[in-house]
């Protein structure tokens, strides 16, 4: 019959390896959680990066407006004053001034036209992006709701299992539960192995015959020496 403090512990392992496989069933479900986290985060990047570059344009347009009006009333007042210019040379200064104006003139009306063009295409791109968003949020909602539902699944599950755990705790001795948590802390894996064909069952490494005897007639629960697991001997 195996030692009633043996017993504990395994049965204490037991409970241990199921409260860490719920744990690692909580862990899984985070990547999901990020992946769907990750996927709105570009879209909503990309409509930032979009807008930005809008607004931009509607300040460029704004400018280059106001710069066309200024110069246009300019261009204006030259051909107004090529018809008053009556020597040669002053109206070829004044021909040459209008010719330059007017060339200044097509050109910002171009990058006035460029401007507002881009501009509207943007905020044609960006009402597409936006509603895209709200789409990939309705998308979302259902694999979010899952998620959440099974996250509270298994936190209900965990605490369950916690309190199993603990309570089985209760049923060893002190000195051996804080050495068991202590190890098992550190290894965050099973930390109770048997001795098997006089070795430990965690890293093979040999048990001399006196010792396992000693621990055979015992039911002594000990560290290995060479991986720091705790070791039993089996009976029988």
């Amino acid at each position: 019959m195996t030692n009633p403090d043996v017993q504990a512990l395994i049965d204490l392992q037991a409970e241990d390896d199921i409260v860490e496989g719920i744990m690692a069933q909580l862990d899984a479900i985070a990547p999901r959680l990020a992946t769907l986290d990750s996927v709105r985060a570009a879209a909503i990047k990309a409509i930032h990066q979009l807008r930005a570059a809008v607004e931009a344009d509607d300040r460029k347009r704004v400018e280059l407006g106001q710069r066309l009006a200024e110069h246009k009333e300019r261009h204006d007042k030259n051909v107004a004053q090529l018809d008053l210019v009556k020597r040669m040379r002053e109206a070829t200064a004044a021909v040459a001034q209008v010719e330059m104006g007017k060339k200044v003139l097509l050109e910002l009306e171009q990058s006035h036209r460029d401007v507002v063009n881009r501009a509207t295409e943007g905020r044609k791109v960006l009402a597409d992006k936006e509603a895209a968003l709200e789409q990939l949020d309705g998308q979302q909602a259902a694999a979010r709701a899952t998620i959440t539902a099974e996250q509270a699944a298994l936190g209900e599950t965990l605490e369950a299992a916690r309190a199993k755990r603990n309570a089985r705790a209760e049923g060893v001795t002190n000195g051996l539960r804080l050495k068991y948590d202590r190890i098992r802390q550190r290894r965050r894996s099973q930390s109770l192995f048997a001795i098997e064909s006089g070795a430990c069952g965690a890293c093979d490494t040999a048990i001399p015959v006196q010792r396992r005897q000693a621990m055979t007639n015992s039911g002594a629960v000990e560290v290995c020496e060479a991986c720091g697991v705790l070791i039993y001997a089996r009976e029988g």
